[in-house]
């Protein structure tokens, strides 16, 4: 039965205009990758920006990089994704039909990913974990997704520098990985390790988690990264291979550690 136009759009309406703006966000998005093929040098990261699927501009940072970056494999990690309808792998599953393993400690968000069609669509795999730097890798390797890839990205709101220092089972060509501006940038920073840590437990101001960008900047360049800048809200950091950086013209990137 439909509802009146006063109650709100029947539902099978209101689905069809969902698609129909995901569709249009989905081609004009793609335009502006196409459109920013010529563009082989910036100023910042920033100057790529556009959102898709991500919390803020990271889509469009991902794109230029992987336009500009001989990446080795097509797939992805990233946890901390909620029920993926935010996350900084979607627009590249979708639009480059990368494959790749999401993992979220909530098992009902872990439900909705698997639920949904795109699940299906693609090669995904969803995992519930509630991750630590003792588990990570294990988790991984279970998965089947241990070895070369493409991105990896972390926002897991606490203990994300030890998870990070702790990988060694994957080599990702880009690492996303989200830092607490209110730590500052001159001091390398980051909570003690709890393997039971929780932002909303931590403190009542949900301020005192993960660590500075310094921290994750040093802890990256232990493993042959570099730090190519940070998104324009301030809260993801970009970490590229050493070995593939040198090709990436960016007026104001940082100098490494």
């Amino acid at each position: 039965m439909s509802l009146r136009s006063e109650e709100g759009l029947p539902w099978k309406q209101y689905d069809q205009l969902m698609r129909a703006a995901d569709r249009q966000l989905m081609l004009t998005a793609r335009a502006l990758g196409e459109a920013m093929r010529s563009r082989r040098q910036i100023r910042h990261l920033s100057d790529v920006e556009f959102r898709v699927s991500s919390q803020m501009g990271e889509d469009g940072i991902i794109e230029w990089l992987v336009q500009n970056l001989d990446i080795r494999t097509e797939r992805f990690i990233e946890f901390g994704v909620g029920d993926f309808t935010e996350s900084n792998s979607r627009y590249l599953m979708r639009n480059r039909n990368w494959r790749g393993l999401v993992l979220d400690s909530s098992p009902a968000d872990i439900e909705t990913i698997r639920n949904d069609e795109l699940y299906w669509r693609h090669d995904l795999t969803a995992q519930q974990a509630f991750i630590t730097k003792d588990n990570i890798n294990e988790i991984i390797v279970n998965c089947g997704h241990a070895g070369e890839i493409g991105l990896l990205s972390i926002d897991i709101d606490g203990n994300d520098y030890w998870v990070f220092d702790a990988i060694n089972v994957v080599r990702p060509d880009i690492v996303i990985c989200e830092y607490n501006a209110v730590l500052g940038d001159l001091h390398a920073l980051t909570v003690p390790y709890d393997p039971e840590f929780r932002r909303s437990e931590a403190h009542y101001s949900w301020l005192y988690f993960g660590a500075s960008i310094r921290a994750l900047e040093r802890v990256a360049a232990r493993k042959g990264y570099t730090l190519i800048g940070s998104n324009r809200a301030g809260h993801n950091a970009f970490f590229v291979r050493q070995e593939l950086a040198g090709t990436l013209a960016i007026d104001d990137r940082p100098n490494a550690s």
